[in-house]
């Protein structure tokens, strides 16, 4: 080959190398400097509006990973604001209605999703199962090393039969509840001084502090929410904030004027509070029409905040056989 014709392709290789290297590092460059915008949710609310938030990750970066797992998944799709106050919050997000539930791992991860990852499915081994999780056969899988030698057995057993997945004898792996550690000063976390202002989305959680037991209740958040309609100074530092209105604060005091059974202020010792059909209490502040969520979507401007740090709910039972002995 003439060398000139060698040197002339030596050249060409060198400048498309430099070039690719160039290019590469510009990538890495905007990836670190390009200002991306935070998340933003959008609530869709039945007859009432929307309501746009901008998610603050750098103050409560796991409460907002949940949350967009959770929306984005289509978790909050047709679930209501069931408790509406003036001047105070609106709060919904409840799974399935019931007040008293926890999401399951299943609303944020998928079965595949956990079966590929051995840091994940041990980690909800250990956690979730004590470390054994026995299948519809009677296996017990102690490890990642356990599941992936019975997949191999199991995917061997069933070769003529297109059919089977080994997913069919973990269907029912992920049906978990799970709650979220509290990103507040309370539970020591002195990143999030987010305050609890007029338009502010933070978690609900329960409070077993008057049992001796606060800590629990900071880390017994899950999926539901409350906007602040006013602002509270009595919440700062004792719930998770992880965002704010940027929209829609009219539908905000809309729903929070909504007509309700009765007011928690109209409580008394001669009180009677209603029942419902089913012969239970109806709790205060309740709408007679819960304004029904159509959808909750993020957009994330394509930054993947993946899944949530969980921990198992603590077990309120605990509670009662303390107080009663039994």
């Amino acid at each position: 080959m003439n060398k000139t014709l060698v040197r002339i392709l030596l050249i060409l290789g060198i400048i498309l190398v430099i070039a690719g290297i160039a290019y590469a590092s510009y990538g890495v460059y905007k990836k670190f400097t390009m200002d991306i915008p935070n998340p933003v949710a959008t609530i869709e609310i039945e007859d009432y509006g929307t309501i746009k938030l901008e998610l603050y990750p750098d103050k409560a970066p796991n409460t907002v990973a949940n949350f967009i797992r959770l929306a984005n998944r289509e978790f909050y799709d047709g679930s209501t604001f069931h408790r509406t106050m003036p001047n105070f919050v609106i709060q919904g997000g409840a799974k399935d209605g019931d007040t008293t539930a926890s999401p399951m791992l299943s609303d944020i991860y998928d079965l595949d999703e956990v079966l590929n990852n051995k840091d994940l499915f041990e980690k909800i081994l250990n956690e979730f199962y004590d470390g054994k999780y026995t299948t519809d056969d009677d296996k017990d899988i102690k490890s990642y090393s356990d599941f992936k030698k019975y997949k191999k057995n199991y995917e061997k057993q069933h070769a003529d039969d297109e059919n089977a997945s080994v997913n069919s004898e973990f269907k029912d792996f992920l049906n978990k509840e799970y709650n979220i550690v509290g990103e507040f000063i309370a539970n020591g976390d002195n990143d999030n001084n987010i305050k609890h202002e007029e338009g502010v989305i933070s978690m609900a959680r329960s409070d077993y502090s008057t049992y001796g037991y606060a800590s629990e209740g900071y880390n017994s958040a899950g999926c539901q929410f409350f906007i602040m309609s006013a602002d509270n100074t009595d919440l700062d530092g004792l719930y998770a904030p992880f965002g704010k209105v940027i929209e829609g604060m009219d539908v905000v005091e809309k729903v929070a004027n909504v007509e309700v059974y009765y007011r928690d202020s109209e409580v008394d010792e001669n009180f009677e509070a209603p029942k419902d059909e089913d012969g239970e209490t109806i709790a205060s502040d309740t709408p007679k029409e819960e304004p029904v969520i159509t959808s909750i979507r993020v957009e994330t401007y394509g930054v993947d905040y993946g899944a949530p740090e969980t921990i198992v709910p603590f077990d309120v039972s605990t509670i009662f056989s303390g107080l009663y002995n039994y």
